[in-house]
Order: structure tokens, then C-alpha cells, then sequence
């Protein structure tokens, strides 16, 4: 039997993508039972760059990469999944996620939002929250990454954001 300190963790990216108000998107994933909201992230595909993973990550989660990266974490961080998902996220190969997270300016529209622009839509509704709020919407395994995250970013919530 594999112990979950013997998995890898899964590299990947996330996005914390401002708003001009300095607010942060949201989304609700569709697997995901209750009001749990997540910011947009996903895996890195063999040599790519992980700057690039997340601008094609906002264009196939959100339908747009109409963005400009601001600020990215000084480290990568973690998150374990739970023993009790652990066997069916990803086949059971990771024990969790190893991510860069990267702060963006969204140069677009909320009409160019779109969750159904990929054949396989991950979220079912998004909204704009204020990014110290964002650790109590999570799922109850992120909090701490995403507690991580607040402290990263906090600094561009305002001032940081716009382009003046």
C-alpha cells in the first residue's frame, strides 16, 4: 500500500486574478459538493512554462486569458488531499498539489467570463470577492494554501492593481 508521504505531489499553477476594483474571481466548481469556491489552477504539462500554464488555464476554465501577470509567489506551495479523495483525484497518483501562483491584472469584460467556452466546463457560476474573504469559501483542505496566498498578494488588493 502507498503512503501518501511515498506520492509526488502534482505540479501546477494557480490564478489570483484582480479586478480593477481589486477584487478577486471565484469560481464554483461543478464537482464539488456545497458553496465551495476556488480560484482558477491547474496542472503543468511537460515542458511548459508556468507562466504560459496560466494564462491557458484562465482560457479554459474562465474563457478568457485576457489578463497580464502582476506578481508571482516566491515559492511554491502546497496542499495535501485528504485521505478519503486521495484514490480518485488523478488516479490516485499524487498526494496533493505543488504550485507557482501568480497574480493578474484582468484586462477584460465580465460579459467575456465564459464557464461554457471549453467542452468540459469546470465551474458552474464565478463572482468577484474581496481576496482576504477567499480562505473562508475554499474547501476545508486548501485553507491553509490559500491563507498562503492572502498573505502573498494582499499587497496588490488595491493600489497594486490598476494601472496608474
Amino acid at each position: 500500500m502507498t503512503k501518501k508521504k511515498d506520492l509526488p505531489y502534482r505540479l501546477g499553477v494557480g490564478a489570483v486574478l484582480f479586478n480593477a476594483t481589486g477584487h478577486v474571481l471565484v469560481a464554483q466548481r461543478i464537482d464539488t459538493p456545497g458553496d465551495a469556491w476556488q480560484m482558477p489552477q491547474g496542472g503543468i504539462d511537460a515542458g511548459e512554462d508556468p507562466r504560459e500554464t496560466v494564462l491557458r488555464e484562465l482560457e479554459e476554465e474562465i474563457g478568457t486569458a485576457n489578463a497580464e501577470i502582476i506578481g508571482e509567489s516566491e515559492d511554491w506551495l502546497t496542499y495535501d488531499l485528504p485521505k478519503e479523495i486521495r484514490k480518485t483525484i488523478w488516479k490516485g497518483r499524487y498526494r496533493g498539489q505543488k504550485q507557482k501562483w501568480f497574480a493578474l491584472r484582468y484586462l477584460g469584460e465580465d460579459a467575456d467570463i465564459d464557464l461554457e467556452a471549453h467542452k468540459h466546463p469546470e465551474f458552474s457560476a464565478w463572482k468577484w470577492a474581496e481576496l482576504h474573504t477567499i480562505p473562508d469559501l475554499i474547501v476545508p483542505f486548501k485553507k491553509s494554501l490559500y491563507q498562503d496566498i492572502v498573505e502573498t498578494f494582499q499587497h496588490l488588493t488595491h493600489s497594486g492593481v490598476n494601472k496608474d
